[in-house]
Formats: C-alpha cells, structure tokens, sequence
C-alpha cells in the first residue's frame, strides 16, 4: 500500500450530499468509507458503482452517535483500504417539521445525538489516530444554513445542532492548527435531497427555492464540490472555515 494513499470516511454517505461526496472524492483518487446507518440496498449499489469505476470502496452500517459503532467504523477502514487521511463528517436528521413547543423529548435527544453528538465522536476518533500516526489529517463538518436562519417554525431544534457543529468546527481547527491538521465546515442551503421526505414534507425544495436569491435550491454535487475543495491542497491555508454554499442566502 502506498504511504500516500488517501483514505476517506463519509459518515451518512448512503445517500444525499454524503454520497455525492463519496462520488466525487472516488473521482479524484479517494479510497472511500461509507458509513450508513439503515439502507443496505442503496449503500451497496453505491459502493458497486463505486468499484465499477475503479475505485476502492466498502460500506459499514453504524450509529453515529454509539462509540463503539465509530471505532468499529474506522477499525474497518483502516483494516480494508489503509489508515485514514480524511473524515467527512455528513451525518444528520431534521427530527420531525412543526413549532419547538411540541417537539418531544426522545427526538430532540435523537437530533442532537446524531447531529452534534455523533459528528464529536467521529472527529475524536479521527483526531486521536492522526495524532499517534503524525498525520496532518483532513475533516469537513455538514453543517446547514438553518445554524444562521434558526428554521424557525420548521426544526429550530436541528437548526440549534448546527450552530453547534459550526462552533465545534472553529474551535477544534484552532486546537489542531499547529498540528497540521485542518478542519472546516460547508453550510448549505436548501438541497435537493430525501432529507425533507424524512421529515415529512417532500415538496419543501419546490417552495423554498422561490426566497433564495439564485431561486433554485442546490444540488447534492454542488454541496460536494464545495466539500472536496476543502479537502483538497487548494485549500491548505484554509481551516476553520464555514463555507457557505446557499445561493445567496
């Protein structure tokens, strides 16, 4: 195996923005890991496309925000395609759509386990064998454009994970600087995904577009070009970042 073999991690890469950036980062010379947490079907057509394109790929199903799924997660990547030089961190659930008031208990601890929870969880696994292995690893944190919005009357709850994510980003990138380590964040808009069938309301892209400034929401490439850029040498003076890739917004 090549010392300079590039090894990525996308967690929810199963579909969405997680699996345009499994795409694009196998386009340019990634081994990629994708981890996911229900849908055998779609990650294994994924990481079949994947190969058929001639890149190396797996999938691991696993929870997020359970230690034990995250350290299995990388114990397997690292067993099939090399150490890891990468972390994408694209987990995340909206919970369900409406005011905050009625939110329960059990999906605010669920939002905020998968969102918040589950993206500390896979940087610290990260982080703790770059460390140990002197590598000026690479991460990128999904965050969303709701973390500045508030999403009011929609997911405030998941808008508040968000924001989170994004502070996490901008303190652990000044933690690890001297390190060489970079990590950064992407805040998109309103993207063409299954993320708002999810939650329940499939027609949201349709009626969001018409107050985004470009009026059209984006789609998943966009989001992963913007990721793959930051992951990139392009970027090596960049960390701590939160892009934006919202259409104006």
């Amino acid at each position: 195996m090549k010392d300079d073999r590039r090894v990525l991690i996308v967690t929810g890469g199963g579909r969405g923005i997680g699996a345009a950036v499994a795409r694009l980062a196998a386009r340019d010379g990634y081994a990629v890991c994708i981890n996911y947490a229900r849908d055998d079907d779609a990650a294994a057509r994924l990481v079949g496309a994947l190969r058929a394109g001639g890149a190396d790929a797996i999938a691991v199903r696993g929870d997020v925000a359970e230690p034990d799924a995250v350290r299995d997660l990388f114990d397997r990547a690292e067993r099939e395609l090399g150490p890891v030089t990468a972390l994408v961190n694209n987990a995340g659930i909206t919970g369900g759509l409406g005011a905050f008031r009625n939110a329960d208990l059990a999906m605010l601890r669920r939002v905020i386990d998968v969102n918040l929870l589950g993206t500390m969880l896979c940087a610290q696994e990260a982080v703790r064998r770059w460390e140990r292995a002197g590598t000026a690893g690479r991460m990128v944190n999904v965050s969303s454009i709701a973390a500045t919005l508030g999403a009011a009357g929609e997911y405030v709850h998941y808008a508040a994970t968000k924001a989170a994510v994004e502070s996490f980003t901008v303190g652990l990138a000044k933690e690890l600087a001297a390190a060489g380590v970079r990590v950064n964040a992407v805040s998109p808009g309103t993207t063409r995904t299954d993320i708002h069938a999810a939650a329940g309301d499939p027609g949201r892209p349709a009626r969001v577009a018409a107050v985004v400034p470009m009026r059209r929401v984006g789609e998943p490439d966009e989001i992963a070009e913007a990721v793959l850029w930051l992951l990139s040498d392009k970027a090596s003076y960049v960390t701590g970042a939160v892009l934006r890739v919202a259409g104006g917004l």
